[in-house]
């Protein structure tokens, strides 16, 4: 069953290897594509215990950041949904929706269309709402957030950038 709209790119989800934590990592060092995370990539073993931590959400929970393959079969990014991994600030105790693609990936659809897979997963495991907290400037981000039918809602100060990020909901329909 999909919800992706005649004439959307094809896409694949799938939960993520090892070997996607090196993928990641050279697709997101890209000052560009870190704009709105802090301008620079993590270190590779960020990567590495993060891709652990979304095969182990995907076991546990049914849902992760899965990695994206677009049409050409190649990893794109990834998009998906965790628990709002902080207590101290932001939508504590949601989960929230999310997607990174590298910069080659941009402008194909790959992000919207991943995303409504990711939206019809999250139904399919029972979880009843998702937020998607996105920096006020990102407006790519922002964009997909309004195509997917997610609602602005509050906003809040992002620490690691000290920029405001805005938290958009959308309830998700049995």
């Amino acid at each position: 069953m999909s919800t992706v709209l005649p004439g959307a790119p094809s896409v694949q989800l799938r939960v993520p290897t090892d070997e996607d934590a090196l993928t990641w990592h050279r697709a997101f060092d890209d000052p560009e594509v870190m704009e709105f995370f802090g301008g620079a990539s993590e270190e590779l073993s960020m990567y590495e215990e993060w891709t652990a931590r979304q095969r182990r959400f995907d076991a546990e929970l049914g849902y992760c950041l899965w990695t994206v393959l677009g049409e050409d079969g190649e990893v794109a990014g990834f998009t998906g949904a965790q628990p709002w991994p902080r207590t101290d600030f932001g939508p504590v105790g949601e989960i929230e929706i999310g997607w990174r693609l590298a910069r080659l990936a941009w402008g194909r659809g790959y992000a919207t269309t991943a995303a409504r897979l990711t939206l019809e997963r999250l139904r399919a495991a029972g979880v009843e709402r998702v937020v998607a907290a996105i920096d006020a400037g990102n407006e790519r981000s922002i964009a997909v957030a309004e195509r997917l039918g997610m609602e602005r809602a509050e906003s809040f100060t992002a620490p690691l950038t000290g920029r405001e990020a805005v938290c958009f909901r959308l309830a998700l329909a049995p």
